[in-house]
């Protein structure tokens, strides 16, 4: 790399890590504002349903039991509903004599019914008897007011525990904590069976167990005849929850009777009835398995730490790699969520360290794109007008086959002018326009063809082109490009020619004949920016570029439009017929060159014969009187000028 590029390289750097600093505290802010929004919170509930969830968890072992209000029981019973309160208390006397430690009826029973089946469920009450009670909030414009609903006297005289069965539900709908109640219901169970934990963990999120059914269940006709419709000591020492629960459980979109839904309602649909919610908050105070959600300073640490991880991620460069490191950095987010779930009962919302990543790493990466873009059309705009479109797409597509600042390369120069052009501007001089029009028409099909062939342009100097290949992008056949498309512009000059001559016929005047010389070499050159920081071009500097220069004046020496470096002509030898015509020393080299051009119509033998001419002429022992010139002019007309040029020298020198 040129020294002059590492500061403007370095500059670039810098910009992006500012730009990546700012992107990444803006990122900050946001998050900050957006986490006080009632939608943030309910996405963070919606991902911790998942996360809970993701393992499916079952019941605690030794949890409750469910007795089902279902519909085999509905159609056993044959009685509509409620059921007569003795027909609980039978419940309660055949879950007692079965041995259940603790019975909780999710019923409320907070008015009076028929007085016989009132004293029957106050007979049947006790201590290990948990009745459901209900709170209601009833808001009106004029006030609010709280309405509690519990158990008639008389049961809790008997020795009956009310709880209140009312739970909490979050702004979706969804229930997902322990009730804020003492009183709970669940709470009341667990002191009723003596493992009342030190403190109740209200207001933390529930672990759920799986979707409705999932807690052990028999329908209650079956618990009015335990020993003969169960198994033995089905009920011993088991915590009974008594409730409504549809055996077919609702859909979220129909609603339901005593029915919620629940984190794993996301999964399934489906409602959960009461009872079973009720056990769930049963076994998650019990066992200690709420779930605690993360302080704000360890959220802000969480996000903090994603939004390093980001910059980490994209403070070199953004690419395919960019996009794997993100997947798997969002996954680990989750991943570690969900454990903090499970083995630490606490919640770290992943969504506060996922949108920061997100933010971070995505936002610089559109940064990066529109820099890759604003590039692309500088290089557009910079090689437009030299290389080929199809060249210029592939650089725009693919920058790092272009290397600025200067790298030694192997290049194929050709130089070209055209022969007595200054005379012709001499001429011209009284018309600048149409001089002007000349040289247009002139060079515009002969930039077309170096262009056509993959060649760079690097610049024009009059009626002089001087292009190259294999820069900026790598060409194998460079030199092979590089003579095809010197005879093509031959080609071009040739159908030039007959336009400016019927031009000039039809205006009556002798019309300008255009001749062009053209120099080709091959060898290792310096290609890259040449010029200041304000002003330069893609230009190629070295001894081959000279040696170019020089064939291209040296061909008209030779009476040939074409004259090849020995390099050049080695590596077209297998597709043209190359003839050497001299050794040659230029200005600034001590060793002679040997130059060649390109003949199309010699057979073997006169190709022979012209090799030993050569061999002759540097032996000394050609003489202009030998019949070889007349031969070799008849069997290669294309060199003809050439042995003309030869034998006129020779006379010069005074060989006979």
């Amino acid at each position: 790399m040129r020294a002059q590029e590492k500061p403007r390289q370095a500059r670039q750097t810098g910009s992006r890590h500012l730009r990546l600093l700012v992107l990444s505290l803006t990122t900050l802010i946001a998050i900050s504002l957006l986490s006080r929004l009632p939608a943030w919170s309910l996405l963070e509930l919606r991902s911790f349903d998942y996360l809970s969830t993701v393992d499916d968890p079952l019941p605690p072992p030794g949890g409750p039991v469910i007795v089902a209000i279902d519909e085999p029981s509905l159609a056993d019973i044959n009685a509509q509903w409620p059921w007569p309160r003795s027909l609980h208390a039978e419940l309660i006397r055949q879950l007692r004599a079965a041995g259940a430690r603790v019975i909780g009826l999710d019923i409320i029973m907070a008015e009076p019914s028929n007085p016989d089946n009132d004293a029957a469920i106050t007979r049947a009450v006790g201590p290990d008897v948990v009745l459901a009670g209900d709170e209601t909030l009833i808001e009106t414009p004029q006030a609010s007011q709280l309405i509690r609903a519990t158990p008639l006297p008389q049961l809790t005289e008997a020795g009956a525990v009310t709880g209140i069965a009312s739970i909490d539900l979050s702004g979706d709908g969804i229930f997902r904590r322990v009730p804020s109640y003492e009183d709970g219901f669940a709470a009341m169970l667990v002191k009723a069976a003596g493992v009342a934990p030190e403190a109740l963990p209200a207001g933390q999120l529930i672990q759920s167990f799986g979707p409705a059914r999932s807690y052990p269940t028999v329908s209650y006709y079956q618990a009015l005849d335990p020993r003969g419709l169960l198994p033995p000591d089905f009920f011993k020492d088991r915590v009974v929850l008594v409730g409504l629960s549809l055996q077919n459980a609702p859909a979220i979109d129909k609603g339901g009777v005593d029915a919620f839904a629940t984190p794993y309602t996301v999964h399934t649909g489906k409602l959960v009835s009461g009872v079973e919610i009720q056990a769930t908050i049963y076994d998650n105070i019990r066992r200690g398995l709420s779930i605690a959600e993360a302080r704000l300073p360890t959220v802000a640490a969480c996000i903090l730490i994603s939004v390093l991880l980001a910059a980490t991620t994209v403070w070199r460069s953004t690419g395919w790699l960019t996009i794997v490191t993100s997947v798997a950095a969002l996954l680990a987010f989750a991943a570690v969520s969900a454990a903090g779930i499970r083995l630490a009962h606490v919640f770290v919302s992943p969504l506060g360290p996922t949108v920061a990543y997100i933010s971070v790493v995505f936002g610089q990466a559109a940064f990066d794109y529109a820099e890759e873009r604003r590039n692309k059309r500088q290089i557009i705009r910079a090689f437009a007008q030299y290389i080929s479109p199809d060249l210029v797409k592939r650089l725009s597509n693919d920058p790092s086959q272009l290397r600025l600042g200067g790298e030694r390369r192997t290049l194929s120069v050709l130089f070209s002018d055209v022969r007595g052009f200054t005379t012709i501007a001499e001429t011209l001089k009284d018309d600048p326009e149409q001089l002007t029009g000349l040289i247009n028409r002139l060079l515009t099909p002969l930039s077309d063809v170096v262009m056509d062939h993959g060649g760079t342009i690097d610049k024009y100097m009059g009626d002089c082109i001087m292009a190259f290949w294999n820069a900026p992008l790598d060409d194998p056949d460079h030199a092979l490009h590089s003579v095809r498309a010197s005879l093509a512009m031959q080609a071009a000059i040739w159908r030039l020619n007959g336009q400016l001559e019927r031009e000039a016929a039809a205006l009556g005047r002798k019309p300008h004949v255009l001749k062009m010389g053209v120099g080709i070499n091959t060898g290792e050159c310096i290609v890259g920016n040449m010029g200041s920081t304000r002003r330069f071009d893609y230009s190629c500097l070295g001894d081959s570029v000279n040696l170019a220069s020089r064939l291209e004046g040296a061909s008209k020496n030779y009476g040939v439009a074409l004259l090849l470096g020995e390099e050049t002509a080695r590596l077209v030898a297998a597709n043209y017929t190359v003839v050497e015509l001299d050794r040659i020393i230029v200005k600034g080299r001590t060793v002679p060159s040997p130059v060649f051009t390109v003949v199309h119509k010699a057979d073997t033998a006169a190709l022979a014969a012209h090799e030993a001419f050569i061999e002759a002429k540097y032996a000394g022992t050609l003489m202009p009187s030998d019949a070889v010139f007349d031969r070799l002019t008849a069997d290669i007309p294309e060199l003809a000028a050439y042995y003309i040029i030869v034998r006129d020298a020779l006379t010069a020198d005074g060989k006979e």
